[in-house]
């Protein structure tokens, strides 16, 4: 049976930069490796849902019910998404003993980042067409994990170094 881990941290923390590393490593070292990504399934799985608390807590809820539908075919599945709230971090934990690594990040190093142009939106005026009023750890909440399994912390750390802190990790499990 697969261990399921679930990563939180807001956008551009290096959720998917840090899956996709994971899943080379794995190829490499014949670890059986599935990625759910959160920015993928919202087009599939999660396509009805929108952003407000009830409805991420629904994703969460079923990327996790998936994760442990095809557990049983890997070594690890890793749910990279935002994740914002304790209650379904807790939950994922609760239900399917899902480990969580949060990758926190400088809300200051994400804005310098922003991969994908959202801290910029979010930032524009309320009167922007543009803007974005619903950017988990900017203008809509993200909870701090309070007791998450391992703390990566991506504004001063590599990619190189994450991984192998993390496969560290997962060495011990």
């Amino acid at each position: 049976m697969g261990h399921i881990i679930q990563f939180t941290g807001l956008s551009g923390a290096g959720k998917t930069t840090l899956s996709n590393a994971l899943q080379e490593w794995g190829h490499q070292h014949q670890v059986k490796i599935k990625l759910i990504d959160g920015d993928v399934y919202r087009q599939t799985l999660c396509k009805d849902l929108g952003f407000s608390k009830a409805d991420r807590l629904e994703n969460i809820s079923r990327l996790g019910a998936y994760a442990a539908s095809i557990a049983a075919d890997y070594d690890y599945i890793f749910i990279a998404a935002i994740n914002p709230y304790e209650e379904g971090r807790n939950n994922l934990k609760a239900k399917y003993g899902a480990t969580l690594i949060w990758l926190k990040c400088s809300l200051q190093t994400l804005i310098a980042r922003d991969p994908k142009g959202l801290y910029r939106k979010a930032l524009l005026p309320d009167s922007h067409p543009d803007k974005i009023h619903n950017l988990t750890g900017l203008n809509d909440t993200f909870e701090e994990p309070q007791h998450p399994d391992l703390i990566l912390e991506t504004d001063s750390v590599s990619v190189e170094e994450a991984l192998q802190q993390t496969v560290s990790f997962l060495n011990r499990l």
